[in-house]
């Protein structure tokens, strides 16, 4: 039986023979599953394709709607596309082109790009896909501005992002404008997944947030992330971990994919990322609860890791 989009908070999958499916389920899974922080409306989630579709050699899926209803959905979710040599099937493109005209917000995963593209979705506009596929998507659609080196681009209403882990990012993205980082931690922590990872940040990047439980700095990082108003230096987190400078630098490298200086400095941005969508706190309140000391500090720091400045961060996400 083919199900009926309803007018608020529709996510569409659009899916078609040869869409991969490793993108296509950490799609539905993400927007399928309401997360356990409190939420007014979670999103009700359709799959549209033309009929049965195999995505991937081993399994098939038969779609709720047809492709035609793309265009009464919210957002339009376009997994990645296995053979990028091959073009995209026709109506799966018009479909998604006509979803846009519509006033869907379209975004794809991966090698998804290469259907936004083939749409003209990307025409004039800065895009991404994963990195092995960049440079075939800037030859075929040279009116594309592509960028290899990030893990998302939002544009607004049309937005990509890099291969595999890359999606989950951005689809975590989507669900941060959508209900904000409270929302999008929980269910970061439902799915085991690092909460933000901003799209600016380079495709091969380790993300600077641990996952062992039991790992000897674990507990430093919990200390250190209690005193993010607060001054502190490689010193003071080795002093605290009862090791040197060098060896806590070593560990902390092995552990997170960075420095302490730098995993400090992300743990400050995230923690005024906070602030600024969920306090009126001014900007100098705010350098001031995230260990940045003055407003300049932290105008400079924000804008260079999330590409905005915090007054215009705070209006976005007010906005939304």
């Amino acid at each position: 039986m083919m199900r009926t989009i309803s007018d608020v908070n529709t996510v569409a999958l659009a899916v078609a023979d040869g869409i991969l499916h490793f993108e296509l389920a950490l799609a539905y899974e993400l927007f399928s599953s309401a997360p356990p922080a409190p939420v007014a409306s979670w999103y009700d989630l359709v799959v549209c394709g033309s009929g049965v579709v195999r995505p991937g050699a081993r399994f098939t899926l038969e779609p709720d709607c047809g492709l035609d209803r793309l265009a009464e959905a919210d957002t339009v979710i376009v997994p990645g596309w296995g053979d990028v040599d091959l073009e995209p099937p026709a109506d799966l493109v018009a479909a998604v082109r006509a979803a846009h005209e519509a006033g869907a917000r379209v975004a794809s995963l991966c090698t998804g790009a290469f259907i936004l593209a083939a749409a003209g979705l990307l025409d004039g506009r800065r895009a991404t896909t994963h990195w092995a596929h960049a440079e075939d998507l800037a030859a075929r659609y040279p009116r594309v501005e592509v960028d290899p080196d990030v893990l998302y681009v939002d544009n607004g209403s049309v937005l990509t992002s890099a291969g595999k882990a890359a999606a989950m990012d951005l689809c975590l993205h989507l669900v941060r404008l959508d209900h904000g980082s409270a929302v999008a931690n929980a269910v970061a922590r439902r799915l085991v997944v690092p909460p933000h990872r901003p799209g600016g940040q380079a495709q091969f990047v380790a993300t600077p947030v641990p996952e062992q439980a039991d790992h000897p700095l674990s507990a430093l990082l919990a200390w250190a992330s209690r005193r993010l108003d607060q001054p502190l230096t490689v010193e003071d987190l080795a002093r605290q971990a009862n090791m040197s400078s060098r060896h806590l630098g070593r560990h902390f490298r092995a552990m997170t994919g960075t420095t302490p200086l730098q995993w400090l400095l992300t743990q400050r941005i995230r923690r005024a990322q906070e602030l600024l969508e969920t306090t009126d706190d001014g900007v100098d309140a705010i350098a001031a609860a995230t260990g940045m000391g003055t407003a300049a500090t932290l105008r400079r720091h924000f804008n260079r890791a999330v590409g905005v400045p915090p007054d215009g961060y705070r209006r976005t996400f007010r906005s939304r």
